[in-house]
């Protein structure tokens, strides 16, 4: 039995999240990771993003999130957070064929203040 693409992208973007994907790049804005920090260097730096990355992994995502989890919201030491995937071709030079095909797909998340985006 075939998976639909959506599906398939879901299942995906899934991995990607969880930092599964080899091919992936995850990424911080840096507004986001200094105000997490308390701007502050080194081990703030180092923990907020640790802290940022676990609650993208544990997101719970609902119904009206999309069928592809690919954009998530939510709240960290009271500040609004989001955090899209987007999908590009393997050397990150335009946007993928097919997001559903992981062979020449490569995912981008970025994790950014509501605000950045």
């Amino acid at each position: 039995m075939t998976i639909p693409a959506t599906e398939q992208i879901a299942r995906l973007n899934d991995r990607c999240r969880h930092g599964l994907d080899p091919n992936a790049r995850i990424m911080v804005t840096r507004a986001c990771l200094a105000r997490l920090s308390g701007d502050g260097e080194g081990i703030a730096e180092v923990l907020a993003q640790a802290e940022l990355l676990a609650a993208v992994r544990r997101y719970d995502f609902k119904s009206g999130d999309g069928p592809e989890r690919d954009f998530g919201a939510f709240e960290l030491r009271e500040e609004r957070i989001f955090f899209k995937i987007d999908y590009y071709d393997m050397a990150l030079e335009f946007g993928s064929d097919d997001p559903a095909d992981a062979s020449i797909t490569r995912r981008v998340l970025t994790v950014m203040l509501a605000e950045d985006y």
